[in-house]
């Protein structure tokens, strides 16, 4: 399947996944991956304007961000301008994990973007861009990902959220640290205890169970 412009090759994914007798998540993925694969030798320019349109005219996030992060070189044209442009409008749970999850994260770990960035993110007055700035961190250390264990930078910006307790951002405070603990207990621990007074309970309560049990919330003995 060739297509000659972007925004066709974006309204036909758009009318696959309309068509689809069943639209869920993995039955979605099944058409990005599809489509994925008809991109693979397409320049990367190419696929950033199928994403952007994709975000943009169809609203499909989450999708447009993984046709990027699965072309190798589409990924790599990603900067901080790139980054932003393609994070504006992050306003759910969902919509800001999947964006740094997976792209924002990833390419903070390939050394895309700097710790300028993500510090600028922490310091934002909306909550999705400081919780942004915490799930960025995920992909720092879950070895999956690549990631190889960054404590600096993880408590680096752990340290510029401490004191806020807005719900969503303390959830990501407590992933964050949690997603740490692997490849450094003690570090998480001098944590917790640096900041007890001021750690949102959250936090303090599955990070401790994380490093006592494993488990973020161990079910409770009968």
């Amino acid at each position: 399947m060739v297509f000659d412009h972007p925004l066709k090759a974006a309204a036909a994914i758009d009318a696959e996944i309309r068509s689809l007798a069943v639209q869920n998540t993995a039955n979605e993925r099944a058409v990005r991956r599809k489509y994925s694969h008809f991109l693979k030798g397409t320049n990367p320019e190419f696929v950033l304007d199928v994403a952007k349109s994709l975000l943009k005219d169809y609203h499909r996030r989450w999708l447009a961000y993984e046709l990027i992060a699965d072309h190798r070189e589409a990924f790599r044209r990603i900067g901080e301008t790139e980054l932003e442009e393609l994070g504006e409008g992050i306003n759910s749970w969902g919509a800001v994990d999947s964006f740094a999850r997976t792209l924002a994260g990833p390419a903070w770990l390939k050394g895309q973007i700097s710790d300028a960035l993500i510090d600028r993110w922490a310091h934002s007055t909306d909550r999705w861009w400081r919780r942004a700035a915490l799930v960025s961190t995920v992909a720092l250390n879950v070895r999956s990902r690549g990631g190889r264990g960054d404590v600096p930078r993880t408590l680096a910006v752990c340290r510029l959220l401490v004191n806020d307790h807005d719900e969503m951002v303390a959830k990501a405070m407590s992933w964050a640290l949690r997603e740490l603990v692997v490849h450094d207990a003690e570090a998480v621990r001098k944590f917790l205890k640096d900041y007890e007074n001021v750690l949102h309970a959250q936090v303090k309560r599955e990070v401790m169970n994380k490093l006592t049990t494993g488990l973020k919330n161990p079910r409770r003995k009968k």
